[in-house]
């Protein structure tokens, strides 16, 4: 399973390529596709969601636990699927962001890519700096309710 730590900054050039973290790197690539998806992130409005094709799938079948003709279902996945793109990597590592991604960021000459543990963020770092502010102080006061689950409790049942 993947996993994206840390914060990287990292220029875009002019045609919107920019270099995906080599840790990050390691983790996208698979048999099925060696590259990363993203979209517009549907609670951060000025952030892009990216994820490996694995976690896209999965993403999938979630959306597709809902009844096929609800507003649920036709809501995520327009938000989520409609919206994704397959960004394959380059021979030295980058990806090219649409257009649409970098106006839906206002991502210009840099990108803040935030790691989230299965999934990471890709910001304009600007708003980035606002957003982690933000969460940081919201975090002081959720840290005291979280409660770790070892993974040997969850599975005795305990």
């Amino acid at each position: 399973m993947a996993l994206f730590l840390s914060r990287f900054d990292n220029k875009v050039d002019r045609k919107g390529r920019v270099s995906v973290p080599a840790s990050y790197r390691a983790d996208l690539t698979s048999d099925a596709f060696a590259g990363v998806i993203v979209f517009p992130s549907p609670v951060n409005g000025g952030a892009l969601d990216a994820c490996d094709i694995g976690r896209m799938k999965s993403l999938s079948e979630g959306i597709d636990s809902f009844n096929p003709f609800s507003n649920e279902y036709g809501d995520l996945a327009t938000a989520i699927l409609t919206k994704s793109h397959r960004l394959p990597f380059d021979s030295e590592g980058r990806v090219i962001l649409p257009q649409q991604m970098l106006q839906h960021a206002g991502i210009t000459n840099m990108a803040t890519f935030a790691g989230r543990g299965a999934t990471f963020q890709i910001w304009a770092p600007e708003a980035y700096e606002t957003y982690e502010l933000e969460a940081s102080d919201r975090a002081k006061g959720q840290a005291a309710k979280f409660e770790l689950h070892r993974r040997d409790q969850l599975e005795a049942g305990e």
